[in-house]
């Protein structure tokens, strides 16, 4: 399974990150990650902070 299929059924599915990362054999704390940057991707989430990580933060003053 790719990570982005993890990412969705994690997001589609009513079990908890933690359930499916264990039926997927992945590290909680991994898929956890994957499903905040997806959200931040599609413009949703703290965006700021991780965008910032990913060396993407917007220029100061928005533009």
């Amino acid at each position: 399974m790719s990570k982005r299929d993890a990412v969705a059924l994690a997001l589609s599915s009513e079990k908890t990150v933690t359930e499916v990362a264990r039926d997927l054999g992945v590290s909680p704390e991994g898929l956890r990650g994957w499903v905040k940057q997806a959200k931040v991707d599609r413009g949703e989430g703290p965006t700021r902070r991780l965008r910032a990580r990913s060396g993407t933060a917007p220029a100061p003053g928005g533009r």
